[in-house]
């Protein structure tokens, strides 16, 4: 984890964008951190939002869809998956990914890709915009949606 060639996040006007921030509940301090990194962004930048909790990654895919049915112009998804000893990792992983991207594809909107897929807890805090963290994820996965959203914007004239 290098966190080189990182985008900076910020730095735009994205009022009038309604987003909803869909995130799971597990592993509390790191969801926390993800979520404040997400918040902050979408504060700084004028974007209305909402937080909505989920129990899982696995639910996060069906709540994205819910929100761009009412009305929601972009989505960001939190997760965090730790990989443990059976073949569950993988299957989540995968589920959730696949999930977001056609949730994204069928609306024609941006989902931010917040969710964490991890070996060990540690790697969690330090990617979630914690004090001594290396990156804040929240953070990065809301200011993708957002400016993917206004580059939608731009395209449907």
């Amino acid at each position: 984890m290098s966190g080189a060639g990182a985008p900076t996040t910020g730095g735009f006007d994205a009022s009038g964008l309604n987003v909803v921030i869909v995130a799971g509940t597990w592993h509390e301090t790191i969801t926390n951190g993800l979520i404040a990194g997400a918040q902050r962004v979408l504060e700084e930048t004028g974007a209305n939002h909402r937080l909505v909790r989920v129990p899982g990654s696995f639910e996060l895919a069906v709540a994205a869809q819910a929100a761009f049915a009412g009305g929601a112009d972009a989505v960001v998804a939190l997760g965090v998956i730790i990989r443990g000893g059976t073949p569950h990792f993988e299957y989540v992983s995968a589920a959730t990914t696949d999930g977001l991207t056609r949730v994204s594809l069928d609306a024609g909107k941006p989902v931010g890709f917040g969710v964490l897929t991890l070996d060990d807890e540690q790697q969690g805090l330090d990617r979630a915009g914690l004090e001594g963290s290396k990156e804040d994820k929240g953070a990065e996965a809301a200011d993708a949606a957002l400016r993917t959203a206004q580059v939608i914007r731009s395209l449907r004239g």
